[in-house]
């Protein structure tokens, strides 16, 4: 992987401007767009604060941000860019008409991502000319702070775009997973809502309520997770173990195929969680700044202890 080449971001919401300090603090040299005005100028303020909550000295910052140069096209944006990173909204309609302009602007040796934590891969890119250099790279939020991409290949998209994408997602310090076939969900959605679907029938069937699911979950098996995959588990307590387990629990547990009526209760009746002050549980503004602080605090300690 060639050090400091031209990577390109598209968007400079959370995600975007969380893609873009990452690059740019791995060395690589990044120019960001957005079609507002308002993310344009806000985005070098936000990406310093994100590395000041990193822990980032004012000096590196200033030479982070000297590596970032926000551009008002797409077509300055791309148009030497080796890598570009879409961190649009999640609507398919927006993307096929961002990845149409940046394809007719970038260099046709450059590879193309999309950001996005569902969408199929194959759907966005279907309408690319050249389709072999393009890949789903789901960066999960905050994108800075959360080690994983899962790389996402097409059935059009060649290995060595695959394999250079993961190159230089390792150069960038994350932990990059290459996800063979492009599944809604890929793999971390799909475990985490699997998850979360029994959470809310445990909930809407009156076994016990929300705060009593989160509160097992953080107080039991979610302690090891960061250390301990539930495969590893399985191999660690033994497989005859798991299965012995599997035939005694796995014929109750919930298996709807749509989204739950409670969930669809809640939504309906308004309670849109932190954002409304209320939804499985309710929350205060400063019951929510609280716990995001938390969360921020609690991965910035656990990148620490995981790498000593």
């Amino acid at each position: 992987m060639r050090k400091n080449c031209q990577t390109a971001v598209v968007g400079a919401g959370l995600m975007g401007h969380g893609i873009a300090l990452t690059l740019a603090a791995a060395g690589q040299y990044v120019r960001i767009t957005d079609p507002f005005e308002a993310a344009r100028a806000s985005v070098a303020g936000r990406i310093a604060d994100s590395l000041k909550t990193l822990g980032y000295e004012p000096e590196k910052i200033v030479k982070i941000l000297k590596k970032i140069e926000i551009t008002s096209t797409i077509e300055s944006a791309v148009n030497e860019a080796e890598f570009v990173f879409e961190a649009a909204p999640e609507k398919l309609d927006l993307k096929r008409e961002i990845f149409a302009e940046i394809e007719a602007h970038a260099p046709e040796h450059c590879i193309l991502a999309s950001n996005t934590s569902v969408m199929p891969i194959t759907e966005i890119m279907s309408e690319l000319r050249l389709k072999s250099r393009a890949v789903g790279t789901h960066w999960w939020n905050p994108p800075h702070m959360i080690p994983l991409v899962e790389v996402v290949s097409t059935e059009w998209t060649d290995d060595s775009v695959a394999d250079a994408m993961m190159d230089l997602l390792q150069d960038a310090g994350k932990t990059p997973v290459r996800v063979k076939k492009d599944v809604p969900g890929f793999i971390g959605n799909r475990l985490q809502h699997a998850l979360w679907r029994e959470a809310i029938s445990l909930v809407e069937n009156d076994i016990c309520d929300a705060e009593a699911v989160d509160t097992v979950i953080k107080a039991s098996f979610g302690r090891r997770l960061a250390v301990l995959g539930p495969l590893e588990n399985a191999d660690l307590v033994g497989t005859d173990l798991s299965l012995d387990i599997h035939e005694n629990v796995l014929f109750d547990l919930e298996s709807r195929k749509g989204p739950s009526p409670y969930l669809e209760q809640l939504v309906k009746d308004g309670r849109l969680g932190m954002k409304t002050g209320k939804g499985f549980r309710e929350w205060t503004e400063d019951e929510a700044d609280q716990l995001r602080a938390r969360v921020a605090r609690h991965l910035t300690r656990l990148e620490d202890i995981l790498n000593d």
